[in-house]
């Protein structure tokens, strides 16, 4: 039988502990922040061995990663709002509900729309996160246009990001910055009540917070 595993308390909001079974609230769950994006990583502490899956808040422009391409599959839903999508080369522009599937090698990146902040939600495999061949950051005009590419193809993280780490989400175990709670964004009314925490909350995206995050 698979065990529950426990909720921790922590000073930013609810985490899982342990690799068991439970129910998360996002709305009381650890946030991360930097300006203009937060992001949520539903297993913690305790890192999901097969699947990664993570919710973004993305203010108008802000890039949820770096244009890469992964040796795993990923896809999104947008849940609200609305967002550019730049994939192999393509630029599509994305709505509430559109769903993106991007099969292994697919290059890509989400960046939040003009006019409005969007929440996504990242769901990708890591069978190959952590080893040489998880991917790369490719070249492409369009990304590089936005502002997301890389001028040469690499598979270093932090020459990607040369010049901006400090625009990438902390790792959850650093202290984190709180901010309005996704849900604040205009969203569909809830029936659900906002806990007293919950009224002061808060790349790839799927994979390892010890990777890319954002």
């Amino acid at each position: 039988m698979v065990p529950e595993a426990p909720l921790e308390e922590t000073d930013h909001g609810l985490v899982p502990s342990g690799d068991g079974w439970f129910v998360l609230n996002a709305r009381e769950a650890r946030w991360r922040h930097r300006e203009g994006i937060s992001g949520l990583l539903f297993d913690g502490d305790t890192e999901f061995p097969q699947v990664g899956i993570n919710l973004f808040v993305l203010a108008p422009g802000m890039r949820m990663a770096m244009y890469h391409r992964e040796a795993d599959q990923e896809d999104f839903l947008v849940l609200a709002g609305e967002a550019l999508l730049i994939v192999e080369g393509e630029e599509r522009p994305l709505v509430q509900w559109d769903f993106v599937h991007c099969p292994p090698g697919t290059s890509h990146t989400i960046i939040g729309a003009e006019k409005t902040p969007c929440v996504v939600l990242a769901v990708g495999a890591r069978e190959h996160q952590g080893t040489a061949g998880w991917g790369a950051y490719t070249v492409d005009e369009a990304a590089l246009r936005h502002g997301v590419g890389v001028e040469q193809e690499t598979t270093d993280e932090e020459v990607a990001y040369a010049g901006r780490m400090a625009e990438r989400l902390p790792p959850p175990a650093q202290e984190c910055e709180r901010l309005s709670r996704p849900n604040e964004i205009r969203t569909q009314k809830s029936d659900r009540r906002p806990s007293a925490r919950s009224e002061h909350p808060q790349d790839s995206p799927t994979r390892s917070r010890t990777r890319r995050s954002s």
